[in-house]
């Protein structure tokens, strides 16, 4: 089991949960988050030019069972890169898979992949 954690632009999470559920994945969860990487923009507040430290976010949260990653990890991707002749843009995001030691399904006491 895996859990895959994935921080795109706000305005792409639409487009990541219907890719997401193209691809058959229907269990998600979402935050609103803020931070900053490589990605800068320059913001106008009361006249001045002002480079904003944190910048807002959406934090997406997957846990999938091991054979389900590479299909969500595809699925986010195609959601989440912006539309550039070669590559994405920076500050399309990024994704972090990490492994998931336990699951429980509080209602059933389900454990492991099956309360997935």
């Amino acid at each position: 089991m895996k859990l895959i954690t994935a921080i795109i632009r706000s305005y792409q999470l639409d487009q990541v949960r219907e890719s997401l559920i193209a691809a058959g994945i229907t269990r998600i969860t979402v935050s609103r988050v803020s931070g900053h990487g490589a990605q800068k923009r320059e913001e106008v507040y009361r006249g001045k030019k002002v480079i904003p430290s944190l910048i807002p976010k959406m934090r997406v949260e997957i846990a999938v069972n091991d054979e389900f990653v590479d299909t969500t990890v595809n699925a986010i991707i195609e959601g989440a890169k912006s539309v550039s002749e070669v590559e994405g843009e920076i500050g399309d995001g990024k994704i972090f898979i990490t492994p998931l030691e336990e699951c429980i399904r509080i209602r059933t006491g389900e454990k492991g992949s099956n309360a997935i």
